[in-house]
């Protein structure tokens, strides 16, 4: 992965594994597994080695075949190996059986995500939606912590206390869902007041996939301090800035990214969050062109909103960040390869289907500080637009500014 820098010494050595289902193709299992590879260094280890299989769909006792399992075994048991990370969900079967198998720790993608989110969390208000989470992933995987009693199936009595132990855990998991739902609908009906109490000022939302530079935007419009970094999910509170664009006032709203294969549970922890969404009045939808699957990554967001603002229809600039990375590799005369995006140069991906966006496409460079003054542009027009829609009689003191603009 690019800008990885790892220290080999002191993090944890893991291998990743994957399957190739009839759904997706090895390219773009590839694609996901860098991604869990970003997400494993995000949580402090270091990848040693990917172990992918083609099955029509993962095996309901071990996600991989046999075959592959005793490879994977091997490997772990040569290299001083201390985890596996799954790129899909695992039932608690699957990790007792991986477990016994292999005898290091297992992950699968969501585990991890939940990881990082414990690791990022700051406020309460994180802190609450992250433990939700966890405890709602842990719910239904309770029996696995208790297969050492499978030790003592057959002893007279000791299936019974197992049980009920497992039922008593269950209760306490329940009881304490509940009260963190319960915690965060007085956190929402808090942050339902602060947003209320912010007036009518239009609200611009900044969104998009993880890692994709909206901290770091954020601080380039706001002239703040947002925290950001090179690794996924650095941004979990959401941060909200008083901006102001020429003569207009507005709050921008820096919120946490998306991903792919983000269970619902997780989403729904982050209901709070994403109500900021929800209320906004124009979305900003950061985009990383560098990455060679960005535009799979804007379906996953668009997905995602779609979900989350129940389909409204929210005005929307498409923000292409990062150009100063971005890179292509012409293609040989002599290859007859269809092209891919790796082959495309910035110029003629303007010209795609971004030129039908219109005003409402900009390319720029948050780190480095290109076309900021033609974003701000655009964003001062939109909201300028919502702004009047809201209040009317403050057209003509729009036209009256812009008037006194154009004369100086």
């Amino acid at each position: 992965m690019k800008d990885m820098i790892i220290d080999r010494e002191s993090s944890e050595r893991t291998v990743l594994v994957a399957l190739v289902t009839p759904q997706q193709t090895p390219s773009q299992v590839e694609e996901y597994l860098d991604e869990l590879e970003f997400l494993a260094h995000t949580a402090g280890a270091v990848t040693e080695k990917r172990f992918v299989q083609k099955l029509p769909c993962a095996d309901s006792r071990t996600y991989v075949g046999k075959g592959k399992l005793e490879e994977i075994r091997a490997y772990v048991e040569a290299n001083d190996i201390g985890m596996a990370i799954f790129d899909d969900d695992l039932s608690s079967k699957q990790v007792a059986n991986i477990e016994r198998e292999l005898k290091i720790k297992i992950l699968d993608r969501t585990s991890l995500i939940l990881d990082i989110f414990a690791r990022r969390a700051q406020t309460a208000n994180a802190k609450t939606q992250v433990e939700l989470a966890q405890y709602q992933y842990l719910l239904p995987r309770l029996t696995r912590l208790w297969t050492h009693l499978e030790r003592q199936r057959g002893g007279i009595g000791m299936r019974g206390p197992g049980e009920t132990q497992i039922e008593t855990d269950r209760r306490i998991i329940l009881d304490k869902i509940a009260h963190l739902k319960a915690e965060l609908r007085d956190i929402d009906k808090q942050k339902a007041v602060q947003r209320k109490n912010r007036g009518k000022l239009t609200r611009v939302a900044l969104v998009g996939y993880t890692n994709v530079g909206k901290s770091t935007l954020m601080n380039l419009l706001s002239k703040s301090d947002v925290f950001a970094e090179n690794k996924l999910f650095a941004t979990l509170d959401t941060t909200v800035r008083k901006i102001v664009i020429d003569n207009l006032p507005m709050l921008l709203t820096d919120t946490v990214g998306f991903i792919r294969k983000l269970p619902t549970h997780l989403v729904e922890s982050f209901k709070s969050t994403l109500d900021e969404i929800r209320e906004a009045d124009l979305l900003v939808h950061v985009v990383d062109i560098s990455h060679p699957g960005f535009e799979q990554q804007i379906e996953v967001v668009n997905r995602t909103l779609a979900e989350v603002c129940d389909g409204a229809d929210k005005p929307m600039i498409m923000v292409f960040n990062k150009i100063d990375a971005f890179s292509y590799t012409p293609k040989d005369a002599d290859d007859l390869t269809p092209r891919t995006r790796e082959n495309i140069p910035l110029e003629e991906l303007e010209q795609s289907w971004m030129s039908r966006l219109g005003d409402d496409a900009v390319f720029i460079s948050a780190k480095k500080g290109i076309n900021i003054d033609k974003l701000k542009e655009r964003i001062y027009e939109k909201a300028k637009e919502i702004h009047i829609r809201r209040f009317p009689y403050n057209d003509f003191l729009f036209d009256r500014y812009d008037d006194l603009q154009e004369q100086l």
